[in-house]
């Protein structure tokens, strides 16, 4: 037989026993997209050593002016590798690993030393143990967004096991120096919050801004003034807004390298609040919860208002046009949270609820109040005010859409996802995404390259922000072909995945070399994929696990005609030269503990 079992070559009726290794053996002249990925992987890991060569120093600091401020501040920084962790959770090589923490550790130094002079929370250092002092967490949330996925590969390292713990107790009052949570409310006690606290009166533009400094080549004269004017209305910044769920995060990680219940517990008992109050606001999240626990109690009773909320309009002080700035979308990452370490889809149901009843609004007026652009009735709202819904635009409120269906892969949730040409791919349509989107991240790391080397900025011309649109990972194409992953986002969420792949020769998360996936199903309860070896010489074995986590349950994999019994979260595949075969993982989600453990650590 050309594809069969090792540990198993007797003809046996039904499922077979859990073998130890499947062994794969069919010839399969490596595809194209084999090819592509695998020099992908490549492109990216060389694009990362020219960025890092430029950008950072040998202590791992970036190189540039450094300022407090939510335009270009300490969470800028290190956001110039975001995407780095998936990268080499994909496969590539350690140098990858080595070059992100360099710069994750070089700018928690560089940002402690880095002092204010007008903000007052950052006097004594920006951060503080290791974490912003406190600020916002739409600005805290990009801050995380490596540190939060570096549990993919390196869970076992000591200094992120100690800030995994630390940063989770800021928020579960283990740290005397950092009361942000009321538990007697449920709240996080204001917008503004960290390692020193929240900040428990509104917040000024420069606080938002930072210091004033004297404008340097490259920054025009006016821009601190353009700062200042910019932030001028984020000051109702007083008890919860959903963004604070991003801080779920931080205890769902040291949940998910511990197992400690009390982690689970917190994480829990806050999104619970969050659910209670959306219940209680007629289904729709409150974007403020005063710190008296009552919805809109520090915005004047209205559950709308606060900076970032439903109601968050102002005029842009350059254009003179209404901005709109509604950040409650990012309250997702803690239903997320919730739904990974329970399975319980009733966490889902609350934002695809909300979704349908904002929706149910349709039709209006274009632009911001009183606008009158024309209306439509394919106009659905993004805002609300004292005037009830505005801020018509086509198309629908569709914050979270994605993840919503992926997380539950039910056709109700399917119908609210427009064009993905990913899902139609992996609904038997749209055969040429593969090559499309294996082109396209190849374009944009050529684009970003190209245009880091024109750049003339010098470390004291240069804003923290200064090299972010040349940071070259590009690798949507790999993380939803290889592991049917969806983008985490800026928010510092943690990687949703239906497969993820460990080397077991090497001891270390990620696609062996040589070795290609692709995933062309997806279900509730099936994730089909093709494995190659593109290697005509040697053979490479490696793991599959069912989840990023491994919080699914592998029943049997279907591979040539004969379905064989798994029951864990992983199983073995050994690849020989020159081969491959399309094989179907059949599962059960969210059935186990999710765990940063890697297989070879944990039993089942």
């Amino acid at each position: 037989m050309p594809v069969f079992l090792a540990w198993l070559l007797t003809e046996l009726g039904g499922a077979a026993p859990s073998p130890a290794t499947i062994l794969i053996d069919t010839p399969m002249p490596p595809p194209a997209w084999a090819l592509q990925q695998r020099e992908l992987i490549r492109a990216n890991t060389r694009a990362c050593r020219e960025f890092f060569q430029k950008y950072f120093d040998d202590r791992g600091y970036l190189l540039c002016v450094e300022r407090w401020g939510a335009a270009d501040g300490p969470d800028d920084a290190i956001e110039n590798v975001a995407d780095w962790p998936i990268l080499h959770a994909l496969g590539a090589p350690d140098e990858v690993l080595r070059m992100y923490k360099k710069a994750w550790e070089g700018h928690l130094r560089q940002y402690t030393e880095a002092r204010t002079v007008q903000v007052p929370m950052a006097r004594e250092g920006m951060y503080y143990k290791e974490f912003p002092v406190m600020f916002d967490w739409y600005h805290i949330g990009e801050f995380l967004r490596v540190f939060n996925l570096q549990g993919l590969s390196d869970p076992g390292d000591e200094a992120f096991g100690r800030r995994v713990r630390r940063y989770a107790g800021f928020y579960m009052n283990e740290d005397p120096e950092a009361p942000n949570y009321d538990p007697r409310h449920r709240i996080i006690r204001s917008y503004f919050n960290g390692s020193r606290g929240p900040l428990l009166r509104n917040t000024t533009a420069v606080d938002w801004a930072g210091d004033p400094f004297e404008p340097f080549e490259g920054v025009p004269s006016t821009y601190y003034q353009r700062l200042l004017a910019g932030y001028a209305n984020y000051s109702e910044t007083l008890g919860d807004h959903p963004m604070n769920l991003g801080a779920t995060t931080l205890a769902a990680n040291a949940y998910l390298l511990t197992g400690e219940e009390k982690y689970k517990k917190w994480l829990l008992e806050y999104v619970d609040a969050w659910v209670a109050r959306t219940r209680e606001n007629q289904g729709i999240i409150p974007s403020n919860v005063g710190t008296d626990g009552r919805i809109g109690g520090a915005a004047g009773g209205r559950w709308y208002g606060g900076t970032y909320g439903w109601a968050f309009t102002f005029k842009n002080p350059e254009t003179g046009a209404e901005s709109h700035y509604n950040r409650v979308g990012r309250g997702l990452i803690g239903f997320g949270n919730a739904y990974l370490l329970t399975g319980d889809r009733r966490y889902i149901g609350v934002w695809t609820s909300m979704m349908d009843k904002i929706n149910s609004h349709r039709g209006g007026m274009y632009g911001a109040p009183g606008a009158q652009l024309g209306a439509t009735a394919g106009a659905f709202p993004r805002m609300h005010g004292d005037q009830g819904w505005y801020a018509f635009a086509p198309g629908r409120w569709s914050e979270g859409v994605l993840e919503c269906y992926f997380w539950t892969c039910d056709a109700r949730d399917r119908k609210r996802v427009p064009g993905s040409e990913w899902i139609r791919f992996l609904e038997g349509d749209a055969p040429e995404y593969v090559e499309t989107a294996l082109r396209d991240d190849f374009r944009n790391i050529r684009t970003k390259i190209s245009a880091m080397r024109k750049d003339r900025s010098t470390p004291s011309t240069r804003l923290s922000n200064g090299p972010m649109p040349y940071n070259p990972v590009s690798i949507s194409s790999l993380r939803e072909q290889m592991l049917a992953g969806v983008d985490p986002g800026r928010g510092g969420a943690l990687l949703h995945c239906r497969l993820r792949y460990f080397d077991p020769e090497r001891r270390r998360a990620g696609i062996p070399e040589d070795v290609a996936a692709l995933i062309d199903e997806m279900t509730d309860t099936r994730v089909s994929v093709t494995l190659v070896n593109v290697n005509q010489v040697e053979a490479r074995e490696l793991l599959v696990q069912t989840g990023a986590y491994g919080e699914h349950q592998c029943r049997s994999v279907e591979l040539d005609g004969r379905e064989f019994e798994v029951s864990r979260s992983w199983f073995r595949v050994r690849l020989e030269p020159g081969s491959g075969a399309r094989i179907v993982v059949n599962n059960t989600r969210y059935a186990n503990d999710p765990t940063l453990l890697f297989p070879w650590d944990r039993e089942r």
